[in-house]
């Protein structure tokens, strides 16, 4: 008996979509650090058009994404799967603030550089209430 066999329960499924390869890798080695398996995307459209909403956990988008921007696919993720947990990341803090004032839980919403610790925080509460 190995270690899986030990733990029946597949480890949470986190996809994250992010146009800068740097971030990708940066928290694909923090989730994995901690147990969860990542699926990485480049952008929104890639996402969508690998099923990628499907067998996800919770979804880590930027919002300042080319084309479909980290808003939208918020918007059509909720759509297709509204008890899907989306968190939103980004590096231009007017973009943080618009989101704030449109009603975005601040708890769900990180400005680059953000904490592991918080992020990976509210991963595992939002999986949790998943």
């Amino acid at each position: 008996m190995g270690p899986a066999d030990d733990n029946p329960v597949e480890p949470a499924v986190v996809a994250v979509v992010d146009d800068d390869p740097r971030v990708l890798e940066a928290l694909q080695d923090l989730l994995e650090a901690v147990g969860l398996n990542v699926r990485l995307y480049t952008s929104a459209e890639a996402l969508l058009e690998s099923d990628g909403l499907v067998g996800i956990d919770c979804l880590i988008t930027d919002i300042g994404l080319p084309i479909m921007d980290g808003s939208e696919l918020k918007r059509v993720a909720k759509n297709e799967r509204p008890e899907l947990p989306v968190l939103l990341i980004t590096g231009r803090h007017e973009l943080a603030k618009r989101q704030l004032s449109r009603g975005q839980p601040s708890e769900e919403l990180f400005r680059k550089p953000f904490a592991s610790e918080e992020l990976l925080a509210a991963v595992f509460r939002s999986i949790r209430r998943a």
